[in-house]
């Protein structure tokens, strides 16, 4: 599988360096589409404050990714759904740390979640 990013340098505002555009994905033999995976321990529970979810959904990550043989470096496409704008950075440092710096096409979005104490739910999109 061959990778490309794509962000063109006229006619578009630029990308910085924890943002791409677009990234062109070719000849991947597996897609793997992960649902909105939350901040949840084995029991359902939710941890407690925003940091402690966001190293559970990276954690939850992990092992979905691994039950594919795959690893958060074939993540391609990521959008977190945060129940506030204050969580922008947090979810932004952990989502940078977690690929250890690499940009993918990412979107975040401001949303109500289903329960009160679940802050931040992320999907992904990898492929292999």
């Amino acid at each position: 599988m061959e990778t490309i990013e794509h962000n063109p340098a006229r006619g578009i505002y630029p990308a910085s360096p924890d943002y791409i555009h677009a990234l062109e994905v070719r000849h991947p033999a597996r897609l793997l589409f992960v649902s909105g995976t939350m901040g949840l321990d084995e029991r359902g529970m939710a941890a407690d404050g925003l940091e402690g979810q966001l190293d559970l959904i990276w954690s939850n990550l992990g092992t979905i990714l691994a039950s594919a043989d795959m690893t958060v470096d074939n993540i391609v496409r990521l959008t977190s759904y945060l129940r506030d704008g204050a969580f922008v950075e947090a979810n932004q440092n952990a989502r940078l740390r977690a690929l250890g710096g690499r940009a993918v096409p990412t979107t975040a979005i401001i949303v109500e979640t289903l329960r009160d104490d679940w802050l931040v739910e992320i999907e992904i999109v990898a492929a292999g």
